[in-house]
């Protein structure tokens, strides 16, 4: 098949109307985690917990933290889930929607890959036993109520070192044999799989749920890179690259209106740094981890969308105790004129609402 020519104005508003970041916004939590695949999860909570500012970032001040919360531990239309969404990349935590469980279980079923952990598992399946029993009689759970009674501890050079409970019910999640209840706080609460999935559900068979799972991607993403979504989609050359893209055919010859939106550093517009700057031309990195005097933008700097472009970062931190939102700086990769800025202020007004608290700028 002879691939699609796209410029990159196409390519950036196909990937922006994918993730639902134009101007037509979602209405409602699970449509749009059905659309998105999944929300990512992740402990920092410098402006606001992951999830949460992602879903706001679509939604607007409609979203409330409690409907995710609601969704994961009454409704059951959310799952946690911590895997690989893509081959190239590491096993993040994430809410998927429930109607995805069958692409999943079958891959859950063969267990952990690394072969250190399935020795672990076993040499402690009694240990496991012990973990199931403990659950099936008083679970949910959180780890710590859960008594270690390893024979042989979990070895690592990282913080997971002899964490025995923490490392059994990782796997026993990725196993799919207990599941994440809900949460108490950041903590998990773990359950047996069968009390927190619905009953009845049928996986899919491997290969058909990964050919499944590189669509749903695809057409949350509208183009990517061919690396991250097999044969999903059709062909595309992009101008100006010479890597291989795949681009969901439904997303092409859509009328297109832009907005102004400030996004996580976790978000899925940007989570590919190579697509960022091959169709976005722009350039990110989370410098959280970096020492304070070599960061360029902040320890977690928002991007800032503006209508189909990527125009700059906002530092900013949310200190609840004094009730403000402080900017830092403000990052113009491209010079902000009047209307921009006008839109940039108001979305840091509207973040600042949704959160409860006053703007104030840094001096």
């Amino acid at each position: 098949m002879t691939p699609l020519r796209l410029d990159k104005t196409e390519a950036r508003r196909i990937a922006i109307r994918a993730q639902r970041l134009d101007a037509a916004r979602p209405v409602g939590l699970l449509p749009l985690v059905q659309q998105l695949t999944f929300l990512q999860l992740d402990p920092t909570a410098t402006i606001a917990p992951s999830a949460d500012l992602i879903a706001w970032s679509r939604l607007g001040s409609s979203h409330r933290p409690a409907e995710l919360q609601k969704a994961i531990e009454q409704d059951r239309t959310l799952w946690e889930h911590k895997a690989q969404d893509e081959a190239t990349s590491p096993a993040i935590a994430m809410v998927r929607p429930i109607s995805d469980l069958p692409l999943h279980l079958a891959e859950m079923a063969q267990g952990v890959r690394f072969r250190d952990a399935r020795v672990w598992l076993a040499a402690n399946e009694t240990f496991r036993n012990d973990v199931l029993a403990r659950l099936r009689d008083a679970g949910p759970l959180l780890s710590r109520h859960i008594p270690d009674t390893s024979t042989i501890p979990w070895v690592s050079s990282g913080w997971t070192h002899n964490q025995n409970v923490t490392r059994m019910l990782e796997f026993l999640v990725a196993r799919g044999e207990v599941a994440t209840a809900g949460r108490i706080g950041r903590q998990r609460t773990f359950d047996l799989a069968e009390r927190v999935y619905p009953a009845g559900v049928e996986p899919l068979p491997l290969e058909e749920a990964k050919r499944l799972r590189d669509q749903r991607r695809l057409r949350s993403l509208g183009i990517a890179r061919a690396v991250m979504v097999g044969e999903a989609g059709e062909p595309a050359q992009l101008d100006g690259s010479s890597r291989e893209w795949r681009v969901d055919p439904d997303a092409l010859d859509r009328p297109f209106a832009g907005r102004t939106a400030l996004l996580s550093p976790f978000d899925r517009l940007i989570h590919d740094r190579i697509r960022t700057l091959e169709v976005f031309d722009f350039e990110y990195l989370l410098e959280m981890y970096k020492p304070a005097g070599k960061r360029r933008w902040g320890s977690f700097a928002l991007p800032i969308l503006h209508d189909d472009r990527l125009v700059g970062k906002l530092d900013a931190i949310a200190d609840r105790m004094a009730g403000t939102l402080t900017v830092n700086a403000l990052h113009e990769d491209v010079p902000f004129d009047g209307s921009m800025m006008g839109a940039v202020r108001a979305e840091i007004d509207d973040l600042a609402g949704w959160l409860g608290l006053r703007v104030v700028f840094a001096a």
